[in-house]
């Protein structure tokens, strides 16, 4: 059988890879300390998946609009305008399956063939995949440590050209961290305002943000970019909903009724008793989401200052999220006991994972070969086990 060629211009989700791998080891009794993978440990707030249980029960289980239900939409559009200051009409909301799928609608409906797409990397994985599915080219801007993982106003100006068509920012962001600033967003908003381009503003990790920092996507600082601006959200990593698989967009109508007639003809509506659940989400009470921050903010201190201290190992400090993203090259050269060279992230993963049962990806799935991702979204116990298999791993390393 011959496939399709856009399958082999995309790689399967390397997190998600690593994760089923290292389920797959404790499923056969292995004690694997699994980083790999981005969701809470949380289980969802009570009072949500009591609004789950009564959708059920009050049978709210057929087809809905394709786009999202009314009272839905009106949630979130209370929620832009409680916490960011931002009008939205109905016109303006669309609900997919979680934040992936709303960003692979968008994808489909803006992007075409020799349209290019700026990435500040290093990036999610799915953004470049899904820009090439579509047709379009990724055109990677890269940080490192130096500038914390942030684009700066001149790179993107040099990034940007004829063809370009959107730009993705992502604040918090997946895999360092970093979060930028209402002056960093400013500088970049001005370099927009001077460019016909959209901005795909991914603000899935905007609660989860620490050190008495405070949360502000692009628009907000630059309220004359909203007509060209799209912001992705949804309750997955907020309230602990991964598997309810709720995302949103908002942005210009013309766009978003194009984004819905794409899922017209994909999944339909997301589902139904979900979306009721993430109706309470942004309407009920918020203090479990605080409580998470709160222990996610402990752990994050905890695995920086176990990072920072291990044999040539570098650590930013994330400021959002629930990921660290080490620097782990100075391992790159050695070898393992059993004598092979690590050369790579890649190599350095597989090391972790087989001689210390440790699961994290590779910071090449990110753009970015000499790093690693761990998230901390594991219990305390489970981090202070895997810094020690990591620390004694590098230090067997020849």
């Amino acid at each position: 059988m011959k496939l399709a060629d856009r399958v082999n211009k995309i790689q399967p989700s390397p997190t998600l890879a690593i994760d089923a791998k290292a389920k797959a080891l404790k499923a056969q009794g292995v004690d694997v300390v699994g980083f790999g993978a981005g969701e809470p440990d949380f289980d969802t707030p009570a009072h949500i998946r009591e609004a789950g249980k009564k959708a059920i029960d009050a049978g709210f289980t057929r087809y809905m609009p394709v786009g999202g239900a009314d009272d839905l939409k009106d949630a979130i559009i209370a929620k832009m305008k409680r916490d960011h200051g931002l009008e939205y009409t109905r016109d303006e909301i669309s609900v997919a399956c979680g934040a992936k799928h709303t960003l692979y609608n968008i994808s489909q409906a803006l992007i075409q063939e020799g349209d290019e797409v700026i990435i500040p990397a290093p990036y999610w994985v799915s953004y470049p995949d899904q820009v090439v599915l579509a047709g379009g080219t990724p055109v990677f801007i890269d940080t490192d440590e130096s500038t914390v993982f942030k684009i700066t106003p001149e790179q993107l100006e040099k990034a940007i050209t004829p063809r370009t068509k959107a730009l993705i920012l992502n604040s918090p962001c997946n895999p360092t961290g970093t979060s930028y600033s209402e002056a960093e967003l400013r500088a970049i908003g001005q370099v927009a305002l001077k460019h016909d381009f959209l901005i795909i503003s991914d603000d899935i990790y905007e609660r989860l943000i620490y050190d008495g920092l405070k949360f502000a996507n692009i628009v907000q600082v630059v309220p004359e970019l909203k007509s060209r601006t799209v912001v992705v959200n949804g309750v997955s990593k907020t309230y602990a909903m991964t598997g309810w698989r709720i995302g949103y967009a908002c942005g210009p109508k013309d766009l978003i009724g194009a984004m819905t007639k794409m899922q017209s003809q994909s999944t339909s509506n997301a589902t139904s008793i979900a979306q009721k659940a993430a109706v309470e989400a942004l309407n009920g009470p918020q203090e479990p989401v605080a409580d998470m921050c709160v222990e996610f903010e402990k752990r994050r201190t905890y695995i920086v200052e176990r990072l920072n201290a291990m044999p040539g190992v570098s650590c930013f400090t994330a400021t959002g999220a629930f990921y660290v993203f080490p620097n782990f090259s100075t391992v790159y050269g050695k070898k393992t006991p059993a004598g092979k060279l690590l050369e790579n992230s890649g190599d350095f993963a597989a090391y972790l994972l087989e001689d210390a049962n440790v699961a994290l990806v590779p910071g090449v799935a990110f753009g970015a070969d000499k790093y690693a991702r761990l998230s901390y979204a594991i219990s305390m116990e489970n981090i202070k086990k895997g810094m020690d298999r990591i620390e004694a791993a590098i230090r067997n390393l020849v």
